[in-house]
C-alpha cells in the first residue's frame, strides 16, 4: 500500500466507487481534503487501476484461452476461459468480479488459476448487455443497474455448464472479489451442486439465507474494511448456529481489495499471498476428484 494516501481519502473513493456518491462529489469532496481541484485531479491517477499490470500474459503459451457463452432463463451470458493446454480433466473455478465488470485484472486472475490446475471460467455480469466497456466508469454505471434475481441466476447457470465441460472433473468452485465476493456468498445458497466458494472481502448474505448454504466457504476479509466487516459477528454467528462448515481469516492492516495488485494503495502482497496459499489449499480440500 502507498503510504502517502491517507485513509479517510481511501474511504471517500470507495463511497464513489461503490456508487454512494456521484463523480462531482467525489472530487468536490477529495479537493476540500487536498487543497483545492488541481489536487484532487493528481491524486486520481494514484487511486484507479493499472491495467497494464499483469501477472500471467494472455499469451502464455501454457495456456488455451477462450471465449465461453451459456444460457440462464433465455439469455446468452459470456465469460472467459482460461486452463491448462494438454486436455486433461481438471476442476472448475469461477472467478466473479468487482463492480467493474470483467477487467484485464480478473482475466488475469483467471489465468494464475489456471495455472494452478483448474478451469478457470471468468463470468462477464455485463455479457447480457453486451458485455464488459472498456470505460471503467460506463461499466461501473452499468453494474449499478443490474438485476440481482437475474444476475445470480446468471451465474449460478455458469456451475452446471463449467461442471459438464469436457475437460472438467465436474467438480466446480468459486472465487470473488468486494461485488464478486457478495455473490461468491449469495452463489453458495444458490441450490447449485457448488462445491466450494472463497469470497474475498465481500457483502455477507442475509441471515434468513444462511439455511440455503450448500457449499464449504472460505472467507477473507481486510482488516480496514470497516463497512464489509460490520457484517462478519452476525454472518459467523449464523453460520456456527447452521452447522455449515466454514473458513474465516481477517488480514490486519490490509486494504478492502487488498488483493488487487493493479492498484498500489489497496494491495497488501503480504496479505494477498497468503490469501492466494489458503485459497488453494481450500479448493486442494473441496474439489478433488
Amino acid at each position: 500500500m502507498d503510504q502517502r494516501i491517507d485513509q479517510t481519502i481511501i474511504n471517500l473513493y470507495d463511497e464513489f466507487t461503490h456508487g454512494n456518491i456521484n463523480r462531482r462529489t467525489f472530487l468536490d469532496r477529495l479537493g476540500k481534503m487536498v487543497g483545492g481541484s488541481a489536487a484532487a485531479m493528481a491524486m486520481v491517477p494514484l487511486l484507479v487501476n493499472d491495467y497494464t499490470r499483469q501477472i500471467v500474459s494472455p499469451a502464455d503459451d501454457r495456456l488455451e484461452i477462450s471465449e465461453v457463452e451459456w444460457h440462464a432463463n433465455g439469455r446468452a451470458v459470456g465469460g472467459y476461459l482460461a486452463r491448462l493446454k494438454g486436455g486433461e480433466k481438471r476442476p472448475g473455478v469461477i472467478v466473479i468480479h468487482e463492480n467493474r465488470g470483467l477487467n484485464p485484472h480478473i482475466k488475469d486472475v483467471a489465468r494464475r488459476m489456471a495455472l494452478e490446475g483448474y478451469l478457470a471460467l471468468a463470468f462477464d455480469a455485463l455479457s447480457p448487455q453486451g458485455g464488459t466497456p472498456d470505460d471503467e466508469g460506463v461499466a461501473r454505471e452499468m453494474m449499478g443497474n443490474l438485476d440481482a434475481d437475474e444476475t445470480l441466476a446468471n451465474l449460478a447457470a455458469a456451475v452446471p455448464f463449467l461442471a459438464g465441460h469436457a475437460e472438467c472433473t465436474g467438480k466446480v468452485g468459486a472465487m470473488g472479489f468486494c461485488w464478486g465476493g457478495g455473490y461468491a456468498n449469495w452463489l453458495a445458497a444458490a441450490g447449485t451442486t457448488l462445491s466450494a466458494s472463497v469470497p474475498y472481502y465481500g457483502r455477507q448474505i442475509p441471515i434468513e439465507d444462511v439455511p440455503d448454504i450448500t457449499a464449504p466457504l472460505c472467507l477473507q476479509y481486510a482488516g480496514l474494511d470497516e463497512r464489509i466487516n460490520a457484517g462478519i459477528a452476525d454472518y459467523e454467528a449464523a453460520l456456527k448456529a447452521n452447522g455449515k462448515p466454514y473458513e474465516i481469516y481477517i488480514y490486519e492492516g490490509a486494504q478492502h481489495a487488498f488483493n488487487n495488485d493493479t492498484n498500489d494503495t489497496r494491495y497488501n502482497k503480504e496479505a494477498a499471498d497468503l490469501a492466494w496459499s489458503r485459497t488453494i489449499a481450500f479448493f486442494q480440500k473441496h474439489l478433488a476428484s
